[in-house]
């Protein structure tokens, strides 16, 4: 049966960046919120292309190898895909490269839609939709089969289907930071620890992972 999935990044006091720009487009603290991840031999490997086997080996890679584990779509939000920085250009094939780490269809929520779709190295495509999220979640989980759907960044996006009570399995990393600013994460968000199952686990690096699962 497909299940919703989402993997989120905080601080200890609730924050995501807010400040995105040209030279650091999920914000100036996301450096600081994912270093354990980027460290992981998975993350080297499946986003970087590394293939020394170079990389943190212990809990953290143990969810980041989860993280890219019997996904069939993915939706996304139009930061994500790095539409704020070039709203106006058709020809924008976003920030991810031309061979993406997803390897399945993504669907980027997007008020510029219709765009046309693209059609990337090692099997990602990109579609973009200005429809509601239930039925760009159907449409996604139709493409998925009996793989799960997978919702990706950014923060608008998140507490968007999050709100909607549409996540059957969120992870999130907590990263022993204060960052003291950003968007709250949290904020008018009630009820997750009555519908879902939560458990932690500290990391290695310290990076506290809860998992609330339906």
């Amino acid at each position: 049966m497909t299940r919703v999935r989402m993997d989120l990044f905080t601080s200890l006091d609730g924050y995501v960046p807010s400040d995105p720009t040209p030279d650091a487009p999920m914000g100036e603290d996301w450096g600081r919120l994912t270093s354990a991840y980027v460290a992981t031999r998975t993350f080297r490997e499946r986003v970087f292309g590394d293939a020394s086997g170079e990389g943190t080996t212990g809990i953290d890679d143990r969810y980041g190898a989860a993280f890219f584990e019997g996904i069939g779509a993915e939706i996304m939000g139009a930061g994500m895909f790095g539409l704020h920085s070039h709203p106006d250009d058709p020809d924008w094939r976003g920030w991810w490269g031309e061979r993406p780490p997803f390897g399945t269809p993504v669907y980027v929520l997007t008020h510029t839609a219709p765009r046309t779709s693209l059609s990337m190295d090692g099997g990602t495509t990109f579609h973009f939709r200005a429809a509601p999220i239930q039925d760009v979640l159907a449409e996604a989980r139709e493409a998925a089969g009996r793989l799960d759907v997978r919702i990706g960044g950014g923060y608008r996006t998140a507490r968007e289907f999050l709100r909607a009570e549409l996540v059957d399995d969120l992870h999130l990393m907590i990263t022993p930071v204060f960052l003291g600013r950003g968007h709250r994460l949290w904020d008018d968000l009630r009820g997750l620890d009555q519908t879902h199952r939560v458990a932690t686990e500290v990391a290695e690096s310290g990076v506290i992972h809860l998992t609330a699962t339906r």
